[in-house]
């Protein structure tokens, strides 16, 4: 299933995407996509009756904005140098362990709202990545095969950064991670049944129509059982919880001579199956 929020800021309405492009309301069976939701097999099976007995009401998508594909997330995770094209054209040593840091859920919104560049910003950077959804709670999971089962479905993120925040103003990530409207998120959260390889997906970026990243994730060093795995092992992992897998080669930081991102810019992003993204940028 296609999963989506749709509707103004703060009053989504969930909805599902059919195969054809139609949009159904999914208001009158369940209240929300969220980490409630995504753990219920019940709740998730009257969804499947509703689709498949063509009883959802059909919504008119002209003018209807896409917001975040999950509700009231509790935190993001977030893995850094994790594609071995990254890592040659950023000329770093590959990993041993995977690099991790957190993104505060308010950073998010819809895959098509404005970002907003930092007063002072220099460096404001792009960075596609597939986005793991998890459905159950994990901790310690014991295998690859517990780890994707414990994943709900995958979306597109744009882990947006200001790489001067990061590197050059002291202390950890956080300062260039975590900035309002720095993770557009969406537009659908597919089921994990309907991504039989997440480690086959075409991932793409472009600024004002300029091809920036071309990828798979089959380039990732640790792929998403492995980084579900892990992560399990050193923080609870609970439904509704998100995971930005990395970028790939091509962002801003490792890309000689690209330009850092400026208000009027546009952003577009696409992984295979999973959607595309747009964004326009406006000075905060």
């Amino acid at each position: 299933m296609k999963l989506l929020r749709v509707g103004p800021a703060g009053g989504e309405r969930p909805a599902l995407l059919e195969e054809d492009g139609t949009l159904r309301d999914l208001s009158a069976v369940v209240p929300d996509v969220d980490g409630a939701l995504l753990s219920d097999d019940a709740a998730l099976a009257r969804v499947r009756a509703a689709a498949g007995a063509r009883i959802l009401p059909a919504l008119d998508p002209v003018g209807l904005r896409t917001g975040p594909p999950v509700a009231r997330i509790g935190k993001i995770v977030c893995v850094g140098v994790n594609y071995h094209d990254l890592v040659a054209e950023a000329r770093m040593a590959t990993p041993t362990e995977p690099v991790l840091f957190l993104k505060a859920p308010d950073t998010v919104v819809g895959p098509d709202d404005t970002v907003l560049v930092p007063r002072g910003s220099e460096k404001t950077d792009w960075e596609a990545e597939l986005a793991v959804v998890i459905g159950r709670t994990a901790r310690y999971l014991g295998s690859d095969a517990e780890a994707l089962a414990a994943v709900a479905g995958y979306t597109v993120s744009n882990d947006v950064s200001e790489r001067a925040y990061q590197y050059e103003r002291g202390g950890q990530w956080d300062k260039g991670k975590n900035c309002e409207t720095f993770n557009p998120l969406g537009p659908w959260l597919v089921t994990a049944d309907e991504v039989p390889d997440p480690q086959a997906l075409r991932i793409r970026l472009w600024v004002n129509g300029e091809p920036m990243q071309d990828s798979s994730t089959a380039r990732q060093v640790f792929p998403v059982a492995r980084l579900v795995r892990y992560i399990s092992g050193f923080m609870t992992l609970y439904p509704g919880d998100v995971i930005n897998t990395g970028t790939p080669a091509g962002a801003a930081l490792t890309r000689p001579g690209a330009r850092y991102l400026r208000a009027g810019d546009v952003m577009e992003l696409e992984i295979e199956g999973l959607g595309r993204q747009r964004q326009e940028l406006k000075d905060a």
